[in-house]
């Protein structure tokens, strides 16, 4: 894969050259307003030279309720849509951890906020993004002065690019102030989440999160951890409103999605989390979850699609 782009997209139905994908720059602007998209991983395992993408299905199945809450027609099923990402990881031959991104945007009709058109077009593109489970990352956090999003504003439960300005303007606001992340209270002043992120904290031995109605993404990597952690860990899991004072005395605080895999936050509005340092519910379920969506764990197989590049290996090694 080049540095800089792949060789290969897929677009409306066809995969092609990087460089064939062209618009003119009129299109720019009011076609991305209503836009909405998907965030997925592959992960590559190198001792069975394969890569797995996880919930592929799950995540494809939120990008067409997206489309649906926008009023985007529905082009391409689900099985078309996961063909396509898969022979889009082989064909740009990508033997490493990746993101994957879906985009689904308004394709015809009037360039103004007022009239529109469900005709949609689809793009979907690959490249390059490292893992930091097990690393050990650590993020310094504040509350910030934005509010999230609520779902009679613009419905957050749904990935439209549109809302990520919300993220956005307190994601700029925390580094500004020194930190490395924000995270977002609802209108109700209650927690809500991070930039492009949910987040859980752990109370007396319990895994505590806000629950689907506080104004968050309807998140599948938050999902996921809270089934691993109940079904697999024995965990009490507690989804409810949480109060901003609660952060602050948790005995541990993390953030979880796509790109965020499993965050630990070490503090908050100066107010050290624990000792500072990952503890030991987030390290279990950060090694469980980093097992799991790489094959090492056989278990939640159903989680897992494999890209098919050890058969083309294979393939190739036995044609050469």
């Amino acid at each position: 894969m080049s540095e800089i782009h792949p060789r290969f997209l897929w677009w409306n139905g066809r995969q092609m050259q990087w460089e064939e994908a062209t618009v003119h720059v009129t299109e720019l602007g009011w076609s991305t307003v209503g836009a909405v998209f998907e965030g997925i991983r592959a992960y590559w395992n190198a001792e069975t030279g394969e890569a797995y993408v996880f919930r592929l299905r799950e995540h494809l199945e939120r990008l067409l309720r997206s489309m649906r809450l926008v009023r985007l027609a529905r082009r391409w099923s689900i099985g078309e849509l996961s063909e396509a990402i898969l022979q889009l990881l082989r064909a740009n031959e990508c033997c490493e951890d990746t993101y994957i991104q879906p985009v689904a945007y308004r394709a015809a009709g009037p360039k103004t906020l007022s009239g529109f058109s469900e005709e949609s077009g689809l793009y979907i593109t690959t490249r390059p993004m490292p893992s930091h489970l097990l690393s050990g990352k650590v993020v310094r956090a504040k509350v910030s002065s934005w509010r999230r999003i609520s779902d009679d504003v613009m419905p957050p439960r749904v990935k439209n690019i549109s809302n990520y300005r919300n993220g956005q303007l307190a994601a700029m606001e925390a580094v500004l102030d020194g930190y490395d992340q924000a995270i977002l209270l609802n209108t109700e002043g209650k927690v809500a989440e991070a930039p492009g992120a949910c987040i859980m904290l752990v109370r007396d031995g319990k895994l505590i999160t806000p629950d689907i109605t506080q104004s968050i993404l309807e998140s599948i990597t938050r999902d996921a951890l809270l089934r691993l952690a109940r079904e697999e860990l024995g965990l009490t899991i507690e989804e409810r409103p949480v109060d901003r004072t609660e952060l602050y005395i948790a005995e541990e605080v993390f953030l979880c999605g796509t790109a965020a895999e499993i965050t630990v936050v070490g503090e908050i509005d100066h107010y050290v989390i624990g000792d500072g340092k990952p503890g030991a519910v987030t390290r279990a379920l950060e090694r469980l979850y980093h097992d799991i969506v790489r094959g090492i764990d056989p278990r939640r197989p159903d989680w897992r699609t494999p890209v098919g590049l050890a058969q083309l290996a294979m393939a190739r090694r036995t044609s050469g």
